[in-house]
């Protein structure tokens, strides 16, 4: 829990009150390697924060291939920007994972009790978009090359943590180059 209080107040102060009130609407939970957090067709309405480990956001294509569209790894915030619709991907943890979910209603309740959580919010997902544009955007630009150092330098400590299938499918190449790769850049 205290990882997560330390991330929200990067973006705000709080006092002690306000912190325990987060705390008290927030649930740790544990996931092993492998489960999945939620699941493609199922509500997913929490917000969620990895307190230990990396869950990957997957969905299949067309022709029935796994595609990992994002990497949440620790010390990030996310939720599902499309409340009460069913998630159109699945969301697994590739290593043990800690994570701390705070429910929507809950959410809803500190936003109504703590006077600038709006403030500290709008700060949060605007880091969040920052970032998720920037890691997304070399995806489109760069050659495969220059996308795995991209990729090594937004997620250093991913690397040896997730399956290299994975880090292929995210960058949009097959694992037999991003192989070429690793061995022409090592």
């Amino acid at each position: 829990m205290e990882e997560m209080i330390e991330y929200i107040l990067q973006f705000g102060d709080l006092n002690k009150q306000q912190i325990r009130l987060i705390s008290d609407k927030a649930t740790e939970i544990t996931l092993s390697k492998d489960d999945y957090f939620v699941e493609a067709g199922k509500l997913f309405n929490e917000i969620v924060f990895v307190s230990e480990g990396v869950l990957r956001i997957y969905y299949y294509n067309k022709d029935g291939e796994e595609i990992t569209k994002y990497f949440a790894d620790e010390k990030h915030l996310f939720s599902n920007p499309y409340k009460d619709e069913p998630l159109t991907e699945y969301l697994q943890a590739i290593t043990d994972c800690k994570l701390i979910i705070i429910t929507q209603k809950n959410w809803e309740e500190l936003s109504n009790t703590i006077l600038n959580w709006d403030s500290i919010l709008n700060k949060i997902l605007q880091k969040g978009i920052v970032e998720k544009m920037d890691r997304r955007s070399s995806l489109v630009s760069e050659n495969a090359t220059t996308r795995y150092l991209t990729f090594l330098e937004k997620f250093p400590n991913l690397v040896n943590h997730v399956p290299l299938s994975y880090i292929a499918s995210y960058l949009g190449i097959t694992q037999q180059s991003l192989s070429r790769i690793r061995k022409n850049i090592s």
